[in-house]
């Protein structure tokens, strides 16, 4: 299959065009290096798209598997900072990722067909090609092993950055890029934390990227 195959061989210079734009303070240039433009007003952090594309001519998605990585010595980091009883295991992050990967699969695929688009498994014309990553994932309580009568309170339940990238279906060719980081706020209230709100607070993100999609794949035209 095509999807697998395209996801891993871009996968380095993928993480690392991440590690440079990964900050909500970069300034992203007006053109990359690849030679998309930087679309003014986005929602997202930077969207850049192919002069000339049309986004709105795609009828069909092609959404492929999301890449999901933590942050550098996350789990390290958070071991350090908690009790034996809280330590998460490599075990706990590969479930982690896997749940993030499933939830964020079910929701993109939930909003990006509410206007009628067709989920396709293979390219061809008329279909987009989205291959997604999320990297950069703090989760500041991952509810691992936690007694059911303790509570952990935080003002945040994390942050993470989406990487994604748009081909056309026909060509392989790459027109759309959307990177956008992004943090779980409770306005500076303290809440309870748990593996119930984390998801709650994860598919409120997505929901957000999903949109944008959407409003792109309806709207955005760059001048020749």
């Amino acid at each position: 299959m095509m999807t697998r195959t395209l996801l891993l061989l871009s996968l380095v210079a993928l993480l690392a065009a991440c590690a440079a734009t990964g900050s909500s303070s970069t300034t992203f240039p007006t053109i990359s290096s690849d030679g998309l433009h930087l679309v003014p007003d986005s929602r997202a952090r930077a969207f850049y798209l192919k002069p000339g594309a049309d986004l709105s001519e795609y009828n069909k998605i092609a959404l492929l598997e999301v890449y999901v990585a933590f942050a550098k010595n996350w789990q390290r980091d958070y071991n350090s900072s908690t009790d034996f009883l809280n330590q998460v295991s490599d075990k706990d992050v590969k479930e982690i990722r896997q749940r993030v990967a499933k939830e964020f699969n079910s929701e993109m695929t939930r909003v990006l067909t509410q206007d009628g688009r067709q989920l396709v498994s293979e390219g061809g014309t008329g279909v987009l090609i989205v291959r997604p990553a999320i990297v950069d994932l703090r989760i500041t309580a991952p509810d691992v092993m936690t007694p059911a009568m303790d509570a952990t309170f935080v003002a945040s339940a994390g942050s993470m950055t989406l990487y994604m990238e748009l081909l056309d279906g026909k060509s392989g060719e790459l027109i759309a890029r959307i990177i956008d980081p992004e943090a779980a706020s409770n306005d500076g209230v303290m809440e309870i934390a748990n593996s119930v709100t984390n998801a709650a607070d994860f598919d409120r993100i997505v929901d957000r990227w999903a949109s944008i999609l959407n409003s792109h794949l309806a709207q955005v035209t760059t001048a020749n």
